[in-house]
């Protein structure tokens, strides 16, 4: 089995670039570059933290319905790794502003010939936890 080329600097950057451009339209309720930026397909799959969404129909509709009010968030220990040129993960963990919660967040993104962006997210998952305790 040949090895797989783990983070080349060209793809990991596209990746990086395109995490930042998500961020940046769920923080501003851009949906249609968020909807850009999912497969449109019925095999995508979003479960958040209250709802479980499969196809891109479901996710469109889920956006479309959410308020834009309380989407300013801080992300930490966010992290992007691609398998070879056509495969990657993000994750990430934030805090919404006035929030006690820990929020987790995961990203399967996939090159896709007639993506608008190259790549996009095929399957994601958001979820909040209560903080782990202090020392």
């Amino acid at each position: 089995m040949a090895a797989m080329d783990i983070n080349l600097p060209d793809v990991h950057a596209e990746v990086a670039a395109l995490f930042a451009r998500y961020e940046q339209a769920l923080v501003h309720n851009e949906v249609e570059v968020l909807d850009q930026l999912f497969w449109s397909s019925p095999h995508t799959v979003r479960y958040g933290v209250a709802e479980n969404l499969v196809g891109i129909d479901a996710i469109r509709a889920f956006r479309a319905a959410r308020s834009p009010q309380g989407l300013m968030r801080t992300l930490a220990h966010t992290v992007i790794t691609t398998y070879g040129r056509d495969f990657a993960t993000a994750m990430t963990e934030f805090r919404r502003e006035g929030g006690t919660r820990l929020g987790r967040q995961s990203q399967t993104w996939v090159r896709l010939p007639g993506a608008p962006h190259g790549w996009c997210v095929v399957a994601a998952h958001v979820s909040l936890i209560d903080p782990p305790p202090q020392p």
